[in-house]
């Protein structure tokens, strides 16, 4: 058996035992094709260059197992080989940390968040920074700048810690344990990344196994999804700078979003999710908004 023809014969097995996707692929042709590679020892990206490679009957053993672990923990596969990968930046990952998936990420490559940072940008927090990851890439898109990372889970600290020594950053980026905006102090930010818990209680209940795999710490927004988001509001005008912005991941919560905060001017921002995950809002809307919705001067 070729590497081409074991890959789809795991593929339909993925798809015969129904498992979820969403943790760094969307299908089971290349979650098979992630897992036989790594198994392995090939690069995820030269599938073409090996797919007509002859594989010995101990390599497609020890790719079954592999497979067959998926299947029966249903595991995120990013949990397995702990690797993920971010816009092509490889990252650690475990159990200790939800799997990154952020569409802030695109954003920060793409550049879509230039044009709301300035040659006075100097400092950036990235909140709820889980494993690190958006941290590092921003740290990689703006050298200039300093970065801070908050996470309330110390478990996910110690992730992240090890991604900011995987990439060299240990001096660019400083870890912050805490809840919330609580560790900040007085610190102020001309940027501030947050891919926070938002998912509804209700979607929470149906989530498939392999996000229940997850810290559900990482999950969890209340019964709206904006337990979390309600409190980052009320508190963060007073820690961005004058021109300062706030780039918020809500997923798939803008209904609720937009009920908990009718009168808050946003910018939605495109995202290969479409308009609706992430939003971008400076200081300036989140004073002028009603206070009766909690935000506060």
């Amino acid at each position: 058996m070729n590497l081409i023809a074991c890959i789809d014969k795991h593929a339909a097995r993925l798809t015969e035992a129904g498992v979820s996707f969403g943790h760094g692929t969307t299908n089971a042709f290349d979650e098979a094709a992630w897992l036989v590679m790594w198994r392995l020892g090939l690069p995820l990206d030269a599938l073409d260059d090996h797919a007509d490679q002859a594989l010995t009957e101990a390599q497609q053993n020890e790719v079954a197992a592999l497979i067959e672990q998926r299947i029966s923990t249903r595991r995120p596969a990013a949990y397995l080989t702990h690797e993920a990968w971010l816009q092509g930046v490889p990252f650690y990952v475990d159990e200790r940390a939800i799997v990154p998936r952020s569409f802030i990420a695109e954003l920060i490559a793409d550049a879509s968040i230039d044009a709301w940072l300035s040659d006075q940008t100097s400092h950036a927090l990235d909140l709820c920074t889980g494993n690190g990851s958006l941290a590092i890439l921003a740290a990689m898109a703006w050298p200039e700048i300093q970065v801070d990372a908050i996470d309330l889970s110390a478990d996910a600290l110690a992730v992240a810690r090890i991604n900011l020594e995987k990439h060299g950053l240990q001096d660019r980026i400083t870890l912050l344990h805490g809840d919330g905006l609580q560790p900040a102090g007085d610190r102020r930010y001309d940027l501030v990344l947050c891919n926070p818990p938002y998912v509804n209680s209700d979607s929470m209940s149906k989530l498939p196994a392999e996000y229940q795999a997850e810290p559900e710490l990482a999950l969890a927004g209340g019964a709206d999804g904006m337990d979390f988001v309600r409190k980052l509001l009320n508190s963060i005008p007073d820690h961005l700078t004058t021109h300062g912005v706030l780039v918020l991941e809500i997923g798939n919560e803008r209904v609720f979003f937009e009920a908990a905060f009718p009168q808050l001017e946003v910018a939605w921002m495109e995202t290969s999710a479409g308009e609706d995950q992430v939003l971008l809002v400076t200081r300036e809307a989140l004073l002028k908004s009603n206070p009766t919705q909690g935000l506060t001067r």
